[in-house]
C-alpha cells in the first residue's frame, strides 16, 4: 500500500486587530493551549504556540492534506470566539486580517522553537513591526507596505 510522506514545518504569525495589547499574561497560557488544541483537532502537529500581547507565533508540523489558509482561518475564528466567550476583554476581540507564514527544514526545528519560546526577550530589542519586516526580507517575500498589518 502506498502512502503520502511529508516533512513540512511552518511558522504562522498574526496580530490582534488594531495591534492592541489585549492578550493578557493571566490568560495567555490558556489561549495558547486552546490554539494548540485547534491545531491538533485539524490533525496537524502543534510544535509551539507563543506570543506577545499584540501578536502570536505558531510553529506547526503540517500535513499536505490541509490548506494553510483554511487552517489559519479556523485558528483565528475559533480562538476569537473562545476569547469572547470567556469575556477576557471588554468589547469584541478579533485578529487582524491576514497572516505571515514561513517554512523551515527539519534542521531548523530547535532554532525556531527557541525563537518562539523566547518572544518576551526578543521583543525587548525589536518591535513586532521590525520583526515582521525582517521575516519578509529574510524569506525574500515581496510586499507592499499598504497591505501589511495596521501598525500602531
Amino acid at each position: 500500500m502506498s502512502g503520502t510522506f511529508s516533512q513540512i514545518y511552518i511558522q504562522v504569525v498574526f496580530a490582534v486587530k488594531g495591534r492592541e495589547n489585549l492578550i493578557a499574561n493571566e490568560w495567555k497560557d490558556e489561549l495558547h493551549k486552546y490554539i494548540a488544541g485547534i491545531i491538533k483537532g485539524k490533525s496537524q502537529k502543534p510544535i509551539i504556540v507563543n506570543g506577545m500581547p499584540d501578536h502570536i507565533h505558531l510553529f506547526i508540523g503540517l500535513k499536505p492534506s490541509v490548506s494553510i489558509s483554511d487552517l489559519v482561518r479556523d485558528i483565528k475564528n475559533n480562538s476569537s470566539n473562545f476569547i469572547n466567550e470567556k469575556k477576557w476583554i471588554r468589547g469584541k476581540f478579533s485578529w487582524q486580517e491576514g497572516f505571515g507564514v514561513f517554512s523551515y527544514s527539519h534542521s531548523h526545528i530547535q532554532q525556531v522553537y527557541n525563537y518562539i519560546l523566547n518572544q518576551e526577550e526578543h521583543h525587548k530589542q525589536q518591535s513586532f513591526k521590525e520583526e515582521y519586516l525582517d521575516f519578509l526580507r529574510k524569506f525574500e517575500i515581496a510586499y507592499q507596505e499598504k497591505y501589511l498589518f495596521d501598525w500602531i
